[in-house]
């Protein structure tokens, strides 16, 4: 049988067999539902990233303290919302693409380049890939942060959320942020965004991570907070020793017939 070339990329071909069978009565599987919570907001002289650590399947909580900020250059960073394997893997290949950009350039990437990357690539799989993304950095032309949305629109603003939990973080900015905020300003209003999510957002929970980029160094503050921390019990229901009495005691040898033969064979040489 000859074998059909397929080019690189993504394979939609099973997208016409789907709408045929739909259009026979067969109903499809609904997508599956996926729940974060990620921030940005500038301050005076940097960027703070924000993200919860939890990682659904459907209505199934699959991991609790997973790592939402991905590494793109030593000065950009880049928050993930939607399905996890795309996230990740879109990041790690604009991350390659951006070294190899670096080298080839002798100098810094701008934060610009990470974002028209991210954009075309999302743009030409049609929202097929599911990454919705908050993009930030800090480059010669001072900090930057856009948001990146699974069909390659953007946006440039000075707080930015996305995910199922971003109506309940973007309240929080809308009532707390201002401009010029110091860095202990950010981190906190940042911080409190994505508590919003957690608790007000069932796609959302665990612990808050947080990302403070400036000019000079990028500082991953895993775990900053952790609120949902289980505490100990009131009672123990470990019960003592004889508590349940038993009639009887009955122990059996589940080897019934043994037979050991003596292996004898040529000494081994330690010569």
């Amino acid at each position: 049988m000859d074998a059909t070339f397929r080019g690189a990329g993504f394979d939609f071909s099973n997208s016409q067999r789907n709408n045929f069978l739909q259009g026979k009565g067969l109903p499809l599987p609904k997508a599956t539902s996926t729940g974060t919570t990620i921030v940005g907001c500038l301050f005076e002289g940097g960027i703070v990233l924000g993200a919860d650590t939890r990682a659904t399947e459907g209505d199934i909580v699959a991991d609790k303290n997973c790592e939402k900020i991905h590494y793109i250059t030593e000065n950009i960073r880049c928050c993930g919302a939607g399905t996890a394997a795309d996230t990740e893997f879109t990041t790690a290949l604009i991350s390659s693409n951006m070294s190899l950009h670096e080298l080839s350039t002798g100098r810094q990437a701008r934060v610009v380049t990470a974002m028209t990357m991210l954009k075309q690539m999302l743009f030409r799989y049609q929202g097929h890939v599911g990454a919705a993304l908050v993009l930030a950095g800090v480059d010669a032309t001072g900090p930057q942060l856009f948001t990146i949305h699974p069909h390659g629109s953007t946006d440039k603003l000075p707080y930015v959320t996305m995910g199922s939990g971003s109506l309940a973080a973007m309240a929080v900015f809308e009532s707390r942020w201002k401009p010029n905020m110091t860095r202990e300003e950010g981190i906190a209003i940042v911080s409190a965004a994505i508590q919003a999510g957690i608790f007000n957002d069932l796609g959302s929970g665990s612990n808050v991570d947080v990302c403070v980029i400036t000019k000079t160094r990028t500082d991953m503050l895993r775990n900053y907070e952790m609120p949902n921390q289980r505490v100990p019990k009131e009672r123990t229901y470990r019960f003592a020793r004889g508590t349940t009495a038993w009639t009887k005691e009955s122990v059996r040898s589940l080897i019934t017939d043994e037979t050991v033969t003596p292996h004898v064979g040529d000494a081994m040489d330690v010569s």
